[in-house]
């Protein structure tokens, strides 16, 4: 086939729309519509209407009227002007239950029902013919995930909001109940307006789990009721903490979101900032040199072998408990040094009097705050371990145990495995039969690639280097590697931004879009191409920008002018060929940006008809 018949043949494929994640399943025409300017969501069949549910279509109704979003071509859309203005106009969206009753529950009581109770799934009808839309779903939380998509088809052209693809029919549905994004705001504080920001930014891409590494060693904000003073001793400062009040805030914000919210406490590791205020539960509080101590500084963990020290984290996880409705919660269990309890006397004195070796002092711990957590109707939640030879990498990591692996304790089956280290150790998590969230500091991790940053090795880098670019993550594979059977202890996956060189300042262009390509991942499955994501990527950035998340760019303007000149150097919406002597021009300005004739025929057929 010759280059003008192969780029004709592409012509013919239905246009992409920039809905992120993508949808099962879609199809679309190509008819112009523009929303009418008298314009309104409507409710049909539902008794009773959540309160978040009204908030939720109200939030969709503001942002199709100030997102003005231009579509993203050289004219940003002025040549599809006449087109626009004599389209017909979408009156309406109806939103209704699939079911017959007409009663539902609210989207934060989906959201926070437990993992994979509530069913997110939705279909989505505009008809060609303008009039009125219909969103179905059994569940409020459905409508939500339906009524997020429906915000993203349109742009603006002049202040007249519109799309070009009518008809538009999608079915949709996650492919796995966990999708989620982890802040550490331990390192570095976070306000409670990022974290809202944050929790926004992640519901219009679908994410529904907030993983918060509230607290670690080097400070501890969340002020805990009657456990007060770790705050106050190891907060870093009196207005840097999480009381009470912004808890039930942040929780109320992100389960209206459809966010569910796993709070993490890592235990027995990572507690130094604990001596603070209590320590005598804490072993090598602070100790030196911190590279012998811990994985990094400061060192100091909870002396496990203690009746108290156990008593008191088991206190402790009950409180907790009770600030955060989730059925997850996490006590960590990463990078225990064991060292650092070789060297402390009061440890070594509890295991001889006790008869207990390290790892059966460990069990009994972890028995004694696991148990504490089943009986407050939580699930577990763990890191996963390293074989020996891995966690040399990790700076001391030879003389630390970890939860899952390395150790004898024995975890109920109930409990759900966070696989960090890498994404080699999935295989070894699912054998022994535990339910698993993909974390892999391989694919997930955001801070890869900030070079070393304790401040004495000028040519250091990060411990994860190199950096993890969106392509990385989108790639992943969630069941490469096992079985069947295995496969479906696969709940999900997140990513993930330890902060040691983050905060406010950058954690929007950290974060975005980047993250946003594990929420397709784990919504859509894998699979997917990243050239095709990619201009639907681009339009997730601009998007969040126009809403206010300082999204990073992907690309220079320059390479993304030169993709999408194709389109209008060489090809109009409707597919009718313009000039095809400026195609060697064109040719040539994309050998000089690098794209190949693959990169361009894929455009050519994502961008038709935009």
């Amino acid at each position: 086939m010759d280059l003008l018949s192969l780029l004709y043949a592409f012509l013919l494929f239905t246009p992409a729309l920039a809905i992120w994640p993508r949808p099962r399943n879609l199809t679309t025409g190509s008819t112009p519509l523009r929303l009418s300017s008298s314009f309104a969501i409507k409710l049909s069949g539902i008794s009773q209407v959540p309160q978040d549910l009204t908030d939720a279509i109200q939030r969709t109704t503001t942002f199709l009227k100030t997102d003005k979003l231009q579509a993203l071509v050289p004219d940003r859309g002025a040549s599809s002007s006449s087109t626009v203005k004599s389209a017909g106009t979408l009156q309406s969206l109806t939103v209704k239950l699939s079911q017959s009753s007409g009663s539902v529950k609210s989207i934060s009581a989906d959201a926070t029902a437990g993992l994979g109770v509530a069913n997110e799934s939705y279909t989505l009808q505009i008809p060609a013919s303008g009039g009125t839309a219909t969103l179905t779903a059994s569940s409020a939380l459905g409508l939500f995930r339906g009524l997020t998509t429906f915000g993203q088809l349109w742009y603006d052209l002049d202040g007249t909001t519109y799309l070009l693809n009518a008809p538009i029919q999608i079915t949709d549905s996650p492919s796995y109940p966990y999708r989620g994004f982890m802040l550490d705001t331990s390192r570095n504080y976070f306000p409670v307006d990022d974290i809202k920001r944050t929790l926004d930014a992640m519901s219009w891409v679908k994410i529904n789990h907030f993983h918060w590494h509230v607290v670690d060693s080097q400070s501890f904000p969340l002020v805990v009721p009657g456990f007060e003073e770790l705050s106050q001793k190891g907060a870093y400062s009196s207005s840097e903490v999480y009381t009470p009040d912004n808890i039930k805030d942040i929780v109320a914000y992100a389960a209206a979101r459809g966010i569910d919210i796993m709070i993490e406490v890592d235990t027995p590791g990572h507690t130094a900032v604990i001596s603070k205020s209590h320590p005598e539960h804490v072993a090598c509080p602070e100790a030196t040199p911190w590279s012998s101590f811990a994985n990094e500084p400061p060192a100091g963990q909870l002396r496990l072998t203690s009746s108290a020290t156990t008593q008191f984290t088991v206190n402790l996880f009950k409180a907790v408990s009770s600030m955060f409705p989730s059925k997850l919660l996490s006590t960590g269990g990463d990078e225990l040094n064991t060292n650092c309890y070789s060297k402390d006397a009061q440890t070594q004195q509890d295991l001889k009097s006790q008869g207990k070796t390290l790892e059966q002092a460990l069990d009994t711990f972890t028995q004694a705050t696991h148990s504490a957590l089943r009986t407050a109707g939580k699930t577990p939640v763990v890191w996963e371990g390293a074989p020996q030879s891995y966690q040399a990498v990790r700076l001391t990591l030879t003389s630390s145990i970890e939860m899952a692996l390395e150790h004898t304790v024995k975890l109920g089956n109930d409990t759900v495995v966070l696989v960090w280290i890498s994404s080699d150790h999935v295989a070894a998590v699912a054998q022994k039969g535990f339910r698993l969230i993909h974390a892999a500091s391989d694919f997930f991790y955001l801070d890869c690639g900030g070079g070393g940053w304790v401040g004495d090795n000028i040519n250091g880098n990060s411990w994860c280097d190199p950096f993890k670019t969106w392509q990385k993550s989108y790639s992943f594979n969630p069941t490469a590697g096992l079985t069947s059977a295995q496969a479906k202890l696969v709940v999900g996956g997140q990513q993930l931004l330890w902060t040691e060189q983050s905060g406010p300042s950058n954690l929007d262009s950290i974060a975005w879009p980047r993250a946003a390509s594990s929420a397709e991942l784990f919504w859509s499955g894998p699979g997917g191409d990243v050239r095709t994501a990619l201009p639907r990527l681009h339009d997730v950035a601009y998007r969040f920008i126009q809403r206010g998340v300082k999204a990073i760019p992907l690309q220079p303007r320059w390479r993304l002018r030169v993709l999408l000149a194709v389109r209008d150097g060489v090809f109009r919406y409707t597919g009718v060929l313009l000039n095809w002597e400026i195609l060697g021009f064109w040719m040539k300005g994309l050998a000089i940006a690098g794209v190949g004739l693959g990169s361009l025929l894929a455009y050519v057929r994502i961008f038709r008809n935009r």
